[in-house]
């Protein structure tokens, strides 16, 4: 950072605590490495990654969450992080967390895209004030997407973008924040290049009211990713 001329308040700087992180002192020893590993004193935002370890039925995961989100707040007290958000949280998940928290997510990091666009944790977040931040918001690595596809192959012949602008667009529209990986200097200049157009009414709602057909195949109360799927594996 200090060759490259950037400061401090020039980036974004997220971590989150992996399932097996959590519980009130996972969540302390997991921001006391994060802070050595990007060599900080704080994080902007501090995320739980998934609201269940296992998906079994006996697991307490209401507890845990109230457990870990309680040394998350303390963790904002010692101004070791400045919010606190989720990913992966639905309705249900979402609203133990209501029920019991001081300091309030301001984000849930939920997968979005046209074809999976989670209707009611959409709006189940709108209502309670918390961004839906969309995480693979070009549904990378699609299966089963042959209608998405067509449709948006369609939508991008008639406004002239390519399918990711127009996925991109759709999400903004909405009111969701988009974080697309890039993974060249084309492909970010690309992705900013979607304040300058909009979709119309009617094609907003094709695209809202599509199949669900291009889901990604994890789901925070039945398939949980293990800890290999973590970009932050280490």
């Amino acid at each position: 950072m200090k060759n490259s001329g950037l400061k401090r308040e020039d980036f974004i700087i997220e971590t989150k605590l992996w399932i097996d992180e959590m519980g009130y002192e996972g969540a302390k020893a997991a921001m006391e490495k994060s802070l050595k590993r990007l060599s900080m004193d704080y994080v902007d935002i501090f995320m739980i990654h998934w609201p269940r370890q296992t998906g079994k039925d006996d697991e307490d995961w209401k507890k845990l969450d109230i457990e870990t989100w309680k040394a998350m707040e303390e963790l904002v007290d010692e101004g070791l992080a400045k919010r606190l958000g989720v990913s992966n949280f639905l309705p249900h998940h979402l609203q133990n967390l209501l029920d019991n928290c001081r300091i309030k997510p301001v984000v849930d990091q939920l997968e979005l895209h046209p074809g999976y666009s989670q209707e009611r944790a959409l709006h189940y977040c709108m209502k309670n004030k918390v961004l839906p931040m969309a995480w693979s918001p070009l549904g990378r690595g699609r299966e089963n997407a042959q209608i998405a596809d067509e449709i948006l192959t369609k939508l991008s012949k008639k406004y002239g973008r390519s399918t990711s602008q127009i996925s991109l667009r759709f999400l903004i529209q909405r009111g969701i924040l988009p974080i697309p990986k890039a993974t060249s200097r084309e492909h970010m200049k690309s992705n900013l290049e979607v304040f300058d157009f909009a979709l119309d009414g009617d094609d907003l709602s094709m695209l809202t009211n599509m199949p669900q057909c291009t889901w990604l195949g994890e789901h925070p109360d039945f398939l949980i990713p293990d800890r290999k799927s973590n970009p932050e594996n280490r």
